[in-house]
């Protein structure tokens, strides 16, 4: 018996949705991570994105309207989001941002998409996921790619210019991440469709959590379809398959919604039972019946990859821009807040880690934009930027603490946090994406022998010993430089390489070689030892997946920093950060690998190679976080290019905070001079810090000008620590106490 037909006795079947999920999407730089040597060369060769200027223009137009017409505070005590908002959105083409030009759309590039949907998403999640939907996994994605020219021509241009809103239903009671499952059905069969009867199909569905739907117009679904009378052949399942059905189709049930969260999104659920669709309702035509999974998973690659990220990266931005803005005006015991250590901590890791997310949602959007569709660099993109989004927001709520918490319009923070579970959940939980994806794609992917060696041992051709003995030699060989790369980066420290120009840079890329040199072993043996069962072992590919992951982030913070800051200088502490974090983060990985993989002389063997005898991982310096933390509280140009998704509008809470901000920071020097005034001379009893100002002016302590400009400050400050205030009744008031009555519908 040969190696491959005992290996085919062992290694568990793959099924159809398994073979199409792995076959789906490119493969990109995350395969160098893989193999141990990371392309530091492609990285840096690949075109930078920039907006056109159609994409500036709507930035600049569309989207800052869109936004002042928007009051998210308002909206999320509404029950709806107002008609002239939905009607401004469909003009303007904002559905339309992935349709080409020839069909009306605005054929926006992937960095573009990604930049006007976390803009939008600053200013309100509601309304940045309407938009976002249409723009990823949905009809229109799906059109373009399989739809006939006749499905094409019709609906693309409706689509476009929203006489149709679309939907997609994938996900039911029974079906969840195990969307292969599926009990929507469709029977083949022949039926009445304008008058004359016709071969298609009677189909029943039962779904949820899809969004658009309460107001969608075109349905796409997804469902099983069986042939129980071989009316197209001698199968019985043909497998799952896409169609689009516009709402006003006899039977299709619209209309129902979810409450996610209280964001005033459209989600809910549709449902019809034995509903006649034509065969000309499949997306691609009868042909495409049976391609369903293979259609959505190349198509959600891309998608996963831009509107989700962007959300995690404006849910960061919006939080490290209000929080250094607070803690400098903030102040207790006569310092501003952000001087405390404990505060400094949080400070650091929000500042760091909004610029590790920027640099992703950057390189990640590049990369699409070059046509290129890699699954796995999208799933570490949707699971990574979607909880780094969370962690940075979480800390964010900790800093401004009382003033986080009291919801109100005068609050940056409480809405964003209200919305983070959604984009956690959706297009894949988050849980799924980390333990079963990134490295479940990314072994089978980015090794460049195990999937040719995984399909010749599954093959039913009796010829097939021959070319896999010949791919299992070149698999054999491909480990052993692996494992003596490793252990060479491993205990040979000045013989790791790296090709940057810039100082600061080399010794984190060579850093990052030597993980990337580690992880390439682990990988082939735990494959060797578990094969099949690693699929199982979650904790464990989990921790491979974080080390492909943290090890793209670090590649994007190296990307960012040298090609994209405007001045390196004021950005270096940021970019330490993100690099010592990330690669801390993929180096924890390793240890916590290592130690618990379950093979005892394995394991010994992963240590010895990768030189892991202690659970030690080198951390982030007191120095760094009080360097960082001092750093962000100025009004940089790393800080303007960090924030520039917040599109700040007259009156709402960002703009009373970089108001105060900006007033601090120009009064500085007059309050460096008056606290040693009044060390010298205290104002008793110090009433205010007004009656403290006009005492030194009555003293001839301060100029006019001086005090003029302290009370000016003084008024920001006090507006920018201001919380918002109710009746009894819960009716806002302002800030002279009197209620506020005009609603988001009002203003609109």
């Amino acid at each position: 018996m040969s190696i491959r037909t005992s290996l085919k006795k062992v290694l568990p079947p793959i099924s159809i949705t398994e073979q199409e999920a792995l076959d789906a999407g490119d493969v990109w730089i995350e395969s160098s991570i893989y193999q141990g040597k990371p392309d530091m060369a492609a990285l840096r060769s690949l075109p930078q994105g920039t907006l056109t200027a159609d994409e500036q223009a709507f930035l600049d137009g569309p989207v800052v309207e869109l936004i002042n017409m928007v009051d998210d505070y308002a909206l999320s005590n509404e029950d709806h989001i107002p008609q002239p908002v939905i009607d401004f959105l469909c003009k303007n083409k904002f559905f339309s941002m992935i349709i080409p030009k020839k069909f009306g759309g605005l054929e926006f590039s992937p960095y573009a998409n990604s930049t006007i949907v976390a803009t939008i998403a600053v200013a309100s999640g509601a309304i940045a996921v309407t938009v976002m939907v249409p723009n990823s996994l949905g009809p229109g994605e799906l059109l373009m790619h399989y739809g006939t020219e006749e499905q094409q021509n019709y609906w693309l241009p409706r689509l476009s210019v929203g006489t149709d809103i679309p939907c997609f239903a994938l996900t039911g009671p029974e079906a969840g991440s195990d969307a292969g499952s599926i009990p929507d059905a469709g029977i083949v069969c022949k039926g009445m469709h304008n008058g004359e009867e016709v071969l298609g199909l009677r189909v029943s569905w039962d779904k949820r959590y899809i969004t658009l739907a309460p107001i969608a117009t075109v349905l796409g679904l997804a469902f099983k379809v069986f042939d129980p009378e071989q009316l197209l052949g001698d199968e019985l399942e043909l497998g799952i398959t896409c169609a689009l059905l516009p709402k006003s189709h006899a039977g299709v049930e619209l209309g129902n919604r979810h409450d996610p969260m209280g964001v005033r999104f459209y989600n809910g659920t549709t449902r019809g039972q034995d509903v006649f669709i034509p065969m000309e309702f499949i997306i691609g035509g009868q042909k495409n019946i049976g391609r369903g999974w293979q259609m959505l998973v190349s198509c959600l690659g891309a998608g996963r990859g831009i509107s989700l990220p962007a959300m995690g990266v404006a849910t960061a931005q919006s939080a490290f821009k209000s929080t250094v803005e607070y803690s400098f005006v903030r102040e207790q015991f006569g310092v501003p807040i952000g001087r405390f250590e404990g505060i400094q901590e949080k400070i650091a890791d929000i500042a760091g880690k909004t610029f590790l997310l920027e640099a992703m949602r950057v390189l990640t959007t590049e990369g699409l934009g070059e046509g290129i569709k890699p699954s796995v660099v999208t799933a570490i993109a949707k699971y990574h930027m979607t909880e780094l989004g969370r962690d940075v927001m979480n800390q964010a709520m900790d800093v401004q603490a009382g003033k986080a918490i009291q919801k109100g319009p005068q609050n940056t923070l409480s809405n964003g946090y209200q919305s983070l579970p959604i984009a956690i959940t959706v297009e894949g939980a988050n849980i799924l994406t980390r333990n079963l994806m990134i490295f479940g794609q990314g072994a089978m992917r980015c090794h460049p022998y195990l999937k040719e060696m995984v399909d010749l041992i599954h093959s039913e051709d009796q010829a097939a010993d021959a070319p896999f003995n010949k791919v299992l030699a070149k698999t054999v060989w491909f480990s052993i430089k692996n494992a003596l790369r490793s252990t060479v980066n491993s205990y040979l420290p000045f013989l790791r390489s790296a090709d940057s120009q810039l100082a600061e840079v080399k010794p984190y890329e060579q850093r990052l070689n030597s993980i990337s040199a580690k992880l390439a072993p682990l990988a082939d043996l735990s494959l060797l030892v578990l094969g099949g069962d690693l699929k199982k072992a979650e904790l464990l590919s989990a921790r491979l997946g974080d080390v492909m992951s943290y090890s793209y982030a670090a590649m994007a913070t190296i990307r960012f920093y040298e090609q994209r800051v405007s001045n390196r200088e004021e950005a270096k502490p940021y970019f330490d950060y993100a690099m010592q974090w990330s690669l801390a983060q993929a180096e924890q990985a390793i240890v916590n690998f290592v130690n618990n993989f379950p093979h005892g002389p394995t394991r010994i063997l992963m240590r010895t190679l990768t030189n892991t005898y202690t659970s030690s991982v080198s951390g982030i310096s007191d120095d760094l976080v009080r360097e960082l933390s001092t750093a962000a509280m100025q009004d940089s140009s790393i800080k303007a290019e960090l924030t520039h998704l917040v599109k700040i509008k007259a009156g709402d809470g960002n703009d009373i905070n970089a108001q105060a901000f900006l007033a601090k920071h120009a009064v500085l020097p007059i309050l460096s001079k008056v606290q040693k005034a009044l060390r010298a001379h205290p104002v008793v009893p110090f009433i205010s810090f007004e009656h403290a100002v006009n005492k030194m002016l009555e003293a001839e302590q301060i100029t006019q000008d001086e005090h003029t400009a302290l009370l000016s400050y003084n008024e920001k400050r006090k507006l920018s620590v201001r919380v918002d205030e109710f009746t009894f009744d819960l009716e806002l008031v302002d800030v002279n106490g009197q209620p506020i009555v005009e609603s988001q519908s009002d203003a609109a």
